[in-house]
């Protein structure tokens, strides 16, 4: 019988991708945690019944201030949190209009090219989602 620190926690989120304004090449945003002092890609809790894509949409709009476009599904990242199993469910989206203000959450974001990303993220499992980003169809 499972107890409820068995059942996973769900969250979502999104490796959010934009083309650099300045020369046209790939960008992806980390988001800094302050109660965590950590960058990771945007992401949380799902809400009773929420849809995941849904959920996702609305935690990196939260956080970034970026409007999310969804596209490919990611890989679905699986870790425990405090003693309890979490998993987060991913899409790559595009930030399509938006910006940044910071909130209690998250107090700084960075655009980084993938290379970047992947070295600042603190969490080596997060690696693998810009490699995987890298792997789907986005527009050139």
């Amino acid at each position: 019988m499972s107890t409820p620190h068995d059942t996973p926690v769900q969250a979502a989120g999104c490796v959010l991708w934009r083309r650099s304004p300045a020369d046209g090449e790939l960008e992806i945003c980390l988001v800094h945690r302050p109660k965590y002092d950590d960058w990771s890609h945007p992401k949380g809790k799902l809400k009773r019944g929420e849809d995941p894509l849904a959920g996702a949409v609305r935690e990196v709009a939260e956080e970034t201030g970026y409007t999310p476009l969804p596209g490919a599904v990611l890989p679905t990242v699986r870790y425990c949190a405090q003693g309890r199993p979490k998993e987060v469910r991913y899409w790559a989206a595009e930030a399509v209009s938006g910006d940044f203000t910071p909130n209690d959450e998250v107090d700084r974001v960075l655009w980084l090219p993938p290379r970047a990303a992947r070295e600042r993220l603190t969490q080596p499992r997060d690696r693998s989602l810009v490699d995987a980003l890298l792997h789907t169809p986005h527009p050139a």
